[in-house]
Parts: structure tokens; C-alpha cells; sequence
């Protein structure tokens, strides 16, 4: 959590002790085993001294049961007070205040709501009060920390239902804890996420699926299926207009919520995704031409120094091209996987919005609606694929060779609408040569093809079988596969990262960008600060911070 910026007479240093709390800056908290701990921000602009690991500000230690997923409350976070959620294996919720230490409440206390360990926990956004607690139950539910819950088992009322969900209201007099419960999906709710304007809640499940919901109306105005297995972790992009989600079919999947669709899939790691998350610090869509003065200067700077840094030791050794310039789309995120690899991926408008490859068709990519097939078939409470909003149309030009060719990633050669790029026609192989890469990786992923339609494999860890009775909410898999729901790897472009890089010795857990940093952590307990290029000495006592600091 940031509380704001350092007081300058610290020259950016983090407070050593509970006493140097008046400052501003960072807070972080991380759960090991049994502990929880909380520590002075890990993140500092030319920090003279790391963190005195023997001095946290807090440390706790339970019994019993332990923390699984914990929250800060961004919104009302101060210097004075900052607001913690702590899930826990055995289904309970703390309420704590790290400042004010006599502030704690037990939420489920005799797991009465749901007996399942807590998933995921998330402050509503801009709420002093409301949070949203997944289990591995697949049940949601919402809370109010100023209503204790009831004595006795709550009762409940259906309040929506829809495919594959379930919205249900407490009943009760006076105002208890859980406010609702949704019941999403088959199997575990492993992670949710709100969109940025706080609208919308994307799930992903055990199942495989990700829902998308209008939060308030309780609607479901989204649905997609894995290529295989289920589905770990899910985040928004900056602008609300693209999901990327995670999980056990190794890749990372990017689903367009305005056209409704696949747009993208990324191959790079070799076990499961289990953190996804955007860069909003060097994603750039066409909005951003208008400020392409000082910032797009010093976004470029960054982008242009990352691979010294970023793609030091990395397997291609090939320099990165940096983020094409401002008047196109790029979007950056970032996944970490139980294979212990960072992979940094870029969207691209080439990507997104492919061109039809053929010459006789070179007036076209301004038309709206223009869209793969896997996009022609739109389903019940989904947005078909209207028209684009005016902030992301298609550029009319050719794109720059930089954006259509390198900043796109080798990956781009699967992708069955080849974008249009100087010298696309003098070449005639270029082709030939994407669509025997495309043919390539449809037969290397044919195996997960066959186990997600009940093979051999037996379903694995889906637990997905074509015959037989199939649950009303439960997608068939062989129906599923090759419709816009599910498309088959060869009717997507699939990229490959700019940087994958191994980082750890045991699983990621936790990716996070920052402004000067990124954060990692692995389930041995090490949790690393990574500084961005050219922003390890930025403060005046210059290249105090290496590029990768364990804390």
C-alpha cells in the first residue's frame, strides 16, 4: 500500500522502526506459513539501506489455521490508520488495523457462512466497509465490517440466477454479516478481480471459465473458457477493455470484454500461471498522443534502457525493440508461473486488430466491425462485437515496421490475419512461413486438446467427462472447444514473450508493478524488488538500488 510520497528530509529512506511511522511512502505485508508480517515499504527511490528484517512493524503468528490471502484498504489508507483483511485456511476473516492495534474483528468466526479456506479477499472499491471473500467452496460472499454475523447459520433468498451463477440475499432483521452470497461456477473460486471504473467483477474458477459480471445488476455480461483445465488468476487492463487471465493450461489468455472474445493467447511459460497483471506504467493506447510530450519522453526512455536490465541472462539474448511511439496501442503485462519464469508480454494493435491478409482487401481495416470468424457467434448475456470505441479504432496507415514487427513478438507469427507491414508483398514466404508455424503449434497443443475433450488423459484435474449426465452449469468441453467461447490454439494469434526469465528457485505467487518497481515473491518466502531501468538512481545519491534487491 502507498500512502504518498516520502518526507523529503529522509532523503527516501524507509523508516527503520514502528516509530518512523509519520512518513509517507510504502507499506507492504506478506503471509509465510503461519505468520503474517508487516514491514516499512520495500520500494524506495535511491534508498540508501535496505529493510532491518529483525524490526517489522507488526508480526503474527496463528494457531490453528493459517492466513491464505490478505487486502489493504487503498482508499482510506493514511499514515494514521491502514485497514488489512487476512483470509484464512479455515474459512475465517480478520479485520485489522496495522496502526491502531486495538482494532480487530473475527468475520465466520464459527464458520457458520462457508467451512471452505478463503481464496481471495478484496476491498470493494472506494468503500470504507464493504469486501468481497471467495471460497474454495465457489461461493462469494459480501461483508460490511461494521455488522457482526449472525449466531446461527444465515439464511437465504435467491435473488438471480443465470448460466453458471447464482446470486442469493441474507435474510435477516437487523443488519448481519454476509449482506449476499453468490455461487459461481463448479469447483473453487480462485480469484477475482473489479474493473477499474469499479463496475464490473471478473471470477475465474476451478471450472475453467471466467464470468464477467455487472456488479450491481448482477448480470453476467461475459463468459470464456480455458483451453484446458482451470483457471488461477485474472486481472483487468488500465483502460477496463481487456482481461488477462492465468492458469493450468500454461498459458495467458487475453479476452477482449468490449468485442467479447479471445483476442490473444501466450505461450512461454512451461507450468501453471498462477499471477497476471497489467503495467499501467507502460501501457499506452492512442489517448496518450495528446501527452506524448515530457511523459511519452521519459516512457520511452525507460523501454529503450529495459532489456540491460529486464532481459539480462534471458534465453534469446536478442535486444528489445522499444514500445512503438504514442498513436498506437500497446499494452504491457507481466505473469508469473510455477515454473519460477517471469514473462513480459506486449498487445500490440496488429494483434488485436489483425489485418486481412489479402492485397484486394487493403481499404478495409478502417471499417468497423471488421472481426475474426471466431468472433461471428455471440451468445446470451454477452456483448457481441459492436463497434469499437472511438479511442481505439484502427489505424488507417500501415503500421510502423517496429510496431507490426518486433514489438509484436515472434509470436505473431501464428496468427492467421497477417497485419499488413512494409514489404509484406515482396516476400510471398513470410506467409507460407506463418502458417506452417501456426500448423506447428495447433499439433503441439493437440495433446491438451484431446485430455480437455475427456481422452485418455481422463480430464485430469478438470474432472470434465463428455458422457454421461453433464451438470446445468457445467460447459461440455467438446462443445466448447472451437467456438468463440473456447477457440482452438491456431484461431488466435499466439504470442510469445519479450522477456522469460527464471527467477526464483521454488513457485511465484505475487507479481506486482509499481511506479520504480516490481515486486515478485515465491512460496519459499523471498520476495524481491526488481528496479525499473534507469529509476535505481533516480534520487540524488544515484545507483544505491541493483536491479534486483532481495528484501
Amino acid at each position: 500500500v502507498r500512502l504518498g510520497e516520502p518526507d523529503s528530509a529522509g532523503a527516501g529512506e524507509p523508516p527503520a522502526t514502528p516509530a518512523g511511522l509519520g512518513s509517507g511512502g510504502d507499506r507492504v505485508c506478506f503471509n509465510l506459513g503461519r505468520e503474517l508480517y508487516f514491514y516499512p515499504g520495500c520500494c524506495r527511490r535511491g534508498s540508501q539501506r535496505s529493510i532491518d528484517l529483525n524490526k517489522p512493524i507488526d508480526k503474527r503468528i496463528y494457531k490453528g489455521t493459517q492466513p491464505t490471502c490478505h487486502d489493504f484498504n487503498q482508499f482510506t489508507a493514511a499514515t494514521e490508520t491502514i485497514s488489512l483483511l487476512v483470509g484464512f485456511s479455515a474459512g475465517q476473516v480478520q479485520y485489522l488495523d496495522l496502526i491502531k492495534k486495538d482494532t480487530s474483528k473475527l468475520f465466520n468466526e464459527e464458520r457458520l457462512i462457508d467451512k471452505s479456506k478463503v481464496t481471495y479477499l478484496k476491498w470493494l472499491p472506494e468503500s470504507e466497509s464493504l469486501f468481497l471473500a471467495s471460497h474454495a467452496s465457489g461461493h462469494l460472499y459480501l461483508y460490511n465490517v461494521s455488522h457482526p454475523c449472525a449466531s446461527a447459520p444465515p439464511q437465504y433468498s435467491l435473488l438471480k440466477q443465470g448460466e453458471g451463477f447464482s446470486v442469493y440475499a441474507a435474510k435477516s432483521k437487523a443488519p448481519r454479516n454476509p449482506l449476499a452470497k453468490w455461487a459461481v461456477g463448479e469447483g473453487p473460486l480462485n480469484e477475482f478481480a473489479f474493473s477499474p471504473d469499479g463496475r464490473h467483477l471478473a471470477c475465474v474458477s476451478q471450472d475453467g471459465c471466467l464470468r464477467v459480471f455487472h456488479f450491481d445488476s448482477m448480470l453476467l455480461r461475459g463468459l470464456m473458457k480455458s483451453y484446458f483445465g482451470g483457471l488461477l488468476c485474472v486481472c483487468w487492463s488500465p483502460d477496463g477493455r481487456y482481461v488477462v487471465t492465468g492458469g493450468e493450461d500454461d498459458l495467458v489468455t487475453v479476452w477482449s470484454f468490449t468485442e467479447g472474445r479471445v483476442v490473444a493467447r501466450g505461450h512461454g511459460h512451461k507450468s501453471w500461471v498462477n499471477a497476471v497483471a497489467f503495467d499501467p506504467y507502460t501501457t499506452r493506447a492512442e489517448e496518450a498522443a495528446t501527452a506524448a510530450g515530457a511523459d511519452g519522453e521519459r516512457s520511452g526512455e525507460e523501454e529503450e534502457e529495459e532489456p540491460e536490465a529486464a532481459g539480462t541472462g534471458s534465453a534469446g539474448g536478442a535486444p528489445l525493440s522499444p514500445l512503438p511511439k504514442a498513436g498506437s496501442i500497446t499494452y504491457r503485462f507481466g505473469s508469473a508461473g510455477q515454473d519460477t519464469q517471469f514473462c513480459l508480454w506486449d498487445l500490440t494493435e496488429d494483434v488485436l486488430y489483425p489485418h486481412p491478409p489479402l492485397a484486394r482487401t487493403r481499404t478495409l481495416p478502417g471499417t468497423p466491425g471488421t472481426t475474426p470468424p471466431a468472433a461471428s457467434s455471440s451468445r446470451g448475456g454477452e456483448p457481441g462485437p459492436g463497434p469499437l470505441p472511438r479511442s481505439l479504432s484502427r489505424s488507417n496507415s500501415l503500421p510502423h515496421p517496429a510496431g507490426g514487427g518486433k514489438a509484436g513478438g515472434p509470436g505473431v507469427a501464428a496468427e492467421p490475419g497477417t497485419p499488413f507491414s512494409i514489404g509484406r508483398f515482396a516476400t510471398l514466404t513470410l506467409q507460407e512461413r506463418r502458417d506452417r508455424g501456426a500448423e506447428k503449434e495447433h499439433k503441439r497443443y493437440h495433446s491438451l486438446g484431446n485430455i480437455s475433450r475427456g481422452g485418455s488423459g481422463g480430464g485430469g484435474s478438470g474432472g470434465e467427462k463428455p458422457s454421461g449426465p453433464v451438470p446445468r452449469n457445467r460447459l461440455d468441453p467438446a462443445k466448447v472447444l472451437g467456438t468463440a467461447l473456447c477457440p482452438r490454439i491456431h484461431e488466435v494469434p499466439l504470442l510469445e514473450p519479450l522477456v522469460c526469465k527464471k527467477i526464483a528457485q521454488e513457485r511465484l505467487t505475487v507479481l506486482l508493478f509499481l511506479e520504480d518497481c516490481i515486486i515478485t515473491a515465491c512460496q519459499e518466502g523471498l520476495i524481491c524488488t526488481w528496479a525499473r531501468p534507469g529509476k535505481a538512481g533516480i534520487s540524488s545519491q544515484p545507483g544505491n538500488s541493483p536491479s534486483g534487491t532481495v528484501v
